[in-house]
C-alpha cells in the first residue's frame, strides 16, 4: 500500500513525472538506437540482395512520391498470421539499400514486401494501378492511370545513383557509368541486356506497361515486381516464435 501511495505522488507532481518519463524514454531509446551505430554487426548479409536497378530505383521514388507507403507497409512480422498471409517474414538485409526504409504498421492496403514473389502479371498491375476497383471491388486505393501517360528519360539517373552511393549503397563505377543504358535496357526486351543482368542479377527485362516508350508506370511496376524476389526463401524456415 505504501508503494501505491508513492506512485500517487509521482502522478500528481508534473515535474517528477516528466523527469521519470524522460528517463524511461532515454533508456528505451538508447537500447533501440545504439545498435544502429553497428549496422555491419547487426545486419547479416543475405545471398541474392543487390542494389536497385536504375529503373527500379526510379520506380521506388515514384512509389514514395505518390504516398504509397501511407497505406502499404513493407515489413512482414515473424507472427503466424503474417507469414501465412504474406510469406516469409522480412529480413533486415532486405532494407539495407532503402533510403528511407518502407517499414511501418499502417495497412489500409496489404503489405507489399512480397508482392513480386506472389506472381501477379504486369497486366494485373496495370489494371490495378489504373482502376483498383476493377480488380479489387472493395479497394479504397485511388487511381494512378496517369502514370502510363507520363514518359520519363534517365536524365538525372547517374546523379541519383551517385547520391545513393554517398549514403552507403554499393553502386560501382561501372553501374554509375552505365546507369542510363541500363535504365533503357530493362524496359526494352529487344535490347542487349546481358550487361544489365550481369550488374543486377535477377533483374526482370520487359515492356512492363505494354505501351511504347518508358513511362512512370513501367518504372513503378518494375519496382513492384522485384519486391520479394531477390532472396531464395526456400533456404529459410519461417519461425513464428521469433
Amino acid at each position: 500500500m505504501a508503494f501505491l501511495d508513492k506512485h500517487k505522488i509521482i502522478e500528481k507532481n508534473a515535474t517528477i513525472l516528466m523527469v521519470l518519463s524522460l528517463l524511461v524514454v532515454t533508456i528505451g531509446g538508447t537500447v533501440e538506437i545504439a545498435p544502429l551505430f553497428y549496422l555491419e554487426n547487426t545486419i547479416e548479409d543475405v545471398e541474392g540482395m543487390r542494389p536497385y536497378t536504375p529503373l527500379e530505383l526510379t520506380g521506388r521514388d515514384i512509389y514514395v512520391r505518390e504516398g504509397c507507403y501511407v497505406c502499404h507497409s513493407q515489413m512482414i512480422r515473424p507472427l503466424r498470421d503474417e507469414v501465412e498471409r504474406y510469406g516469409h517474414y522480412s529480413l533486415a538485409a532486405e532494407s539495407q539499400y532503402d533510403h528511407p526504409a518502407q517499414w511501418g504498421s499502417k495497412r489500409t492496403g496489404p503489405d507489399l514486401a512480397r508482392v513480386g514473389w506472389r506472381g501477379y502479371s504486369d497486366a494485373w498491375h496495370v489494371d490495378h494501378l489504373t482502376d483498383p476497383q476493377s480488380v479489387v471491388p472493395v479497394s479504397l486505393m485511388p487511381k494512378y492511370g496517369f502514370l502510363a501517360n507520363k514518359m520519363i528519360e534517365p536524365t538525372y539517373i547517374t546523379d541519383l545513383l551517385e547520391t545513393h552511393r554517398m549514403v552507403g549503397v554499393p553502386y560501382t563505377d561501372d553501374m554509375i557509368a552505365n546507369a542510363a543504358a541500363d535504365f533503357r535496357a530493362q524496359a526494352d526486351p529487344d535490347s542487349d541486356y546481358d550487361a544489365l543482368q550481369a550488374r543486377y542479377p535477377k533483374s526482370q527485362v520487359r515492356n512492363f506497361d505494354g505501351q511504347p516508350g518508358i513511362s512512370e508506370m513501367d518504372a513503378l511496376i518494375a519496382y513492384l515486381q522485384m519486391l520479394g524476389t531477390l532472396v531464395d526463401f526456400s533456404t529459410f524456415t519461417p519461425d513464428a516464435s521469433r
